[in-house]
């Protein structure tokens, strides 16, 4: 017998909300801050597979070997890759690990290892295909296989899930911004390959005031294209933290000439971006350095690493606003880890009962907080 499902399958896309769905068809799960992977076994092969079809299983030796240590010779799980790094998890870290030197994966490998954190199962022991069966009807298969196949220790991990919008309340209330997001998905319907009909991601979305540090030009004319973000550490230098770039087209000839007014070096203090230097010819790489005297508004959706993940939505300025109110900490991740969640999720393969009660008793209490998000657009 064979495994009865393709490598090429794509995987369940999600549909991106403004607000959580609500209804008993729906069931909730973490969003993890990771890499989406399939990952299947066929005997002795082992493939990992990328959202885009990608092969990962070079870059991941230790979540290949314990693939093979699970007791089953053909299955097919859908989670995420993610790597812990004291008790956050670490998307730097996670980069990393695509590096083609195969001896600096090795060493990662071993000095931070990886999780892959499961939450669907599409083809079980027998290496049949689960998946035209409902959700609900693969999730008992899913945690019965983690619990009766999958070695203690592994860090093969099961994701949590809940239908009770109270517990999503104490997810982000317990863990603030190590949280990344909820994932939706309908309890009904069979595994939705490449599509979005059965899933739905909330990402919570934040705001932070930011000084603006420099600008670089748009690629092809003299406008500012980018506004280069800037915020204060505990010894007062201005560190570089993103950019924001959805500048209106018609606001951009006088927005430059305002910048134009307030260049002065160095703009930032302390990290600065990358790229070619300000005094290069080359205006698709310059920047321009900024006196500190300019206050965004910013919309983000994670910070880590010392910077916004991804590109901030400028939202207004903040002339009422003292740049040295700027400060890093209004950002920082908070110390609560998104590693408890799985603790909890995890009977079968966390190391021992007596760690997981010392986690549970050391816990921050759940805060109250509604889940809400300022719209997408």
């Amino acid at each position: 017998m064979t495994l009865s499902i393709p490598t090429s399958l794509p995987p369940m896309e999600a549909l991106l909300v403004p607000d959580l769905p609500r209804g008993p068809e729906w069931q909730y799960e973490p969003k993890w801050d990771g890499f989406r992977c399939l990952a299947f076994k066929n005997g002795t092969t082992i493939d990992l597979k990328s959202k885009s079809g990608q092969p990962l299983d070079r870059y991941f030796p230790e979540i290949v070997a314990a693939l093979r240590q699970v007791k089953a010779e053909r299955f097919a799980v859908d989670g995420e890759l993610v790597v812990p790094v004291g008790r956050v998890l670490s998307f730097d870290d996670l980069l990393q690990r695509i590096h083609p030197a195969a001896s600096r994966v090795d060493k990662l490998s071993k000095s931070h290892p990886a999780l892959f954190v499961v939450f669907d199962l599409m083809a079980g022991a027998d290496g049949k295909s689960l998946l035209g069966r409902a959700l609900a009807d693969r999730r008992v298969a899913l945690e019965q296989f983690v619990a009766r196949r999958v070695p203690p220790g592994s860090p093969l991990r099961l994701s949590p899930k809940t239908q009770a919008f109270g517990d999503i309340e104490r997810w982000f209330g317990s863990l603030g911004s190590g949280l990344d997001g909820v994932i939706a998905k309908r309890r009904d319907l069979a595994y939705q390959s490449g599509n979005r009909h059965g899933m739905q991601k909330f990402k919570r979305m934040r705001t932070a005031d930011c000084i603006v540090g420099g600008f670089r030009y748009a690629a092809r004319d003299p406008l500012v294209g980018s506004l280069l973000l800037g915020l204060y550490d505990d010894d007062g230098l201005l560190h570089h933290v993103g950019f924001a770039s959805n500048i209106k087209s018609g606001e951009r000839a006088g927005l430059t000439r305002k910048l134009k007014t307030l260049i002065k070096p160095p703009g930032f203090t302390g990290r600065a971006p990358g790229g070619p230097s300000r005094w290069s010819t080359e205006r698709s790489g310059e920047w321009e350095p900024l006196s500190p005297k300019l206050v965004a508004e910013v919309q983000y959706d994670h910070f880590s690493g010392e910077r916004f993940r991804h590109g901030t939505r400028f939202l207004r300025w903040r002339p009422d606003k003292a740049p040295r109110q700027c400060v890093i900490g209004q950002v920082a991740q908070e110390a609560a880890s998104t590693l408890a969640l799985l603790e909890d999720a995890n009977v079968a393969t966390s190391p021992s009962a007596s760690n997981r009660t010392a986690s549970k008793e050391s816990r921050p209490k759940p805060a109250r907080r509604t889940v809400s998000a300022t719209p997408v657009r």
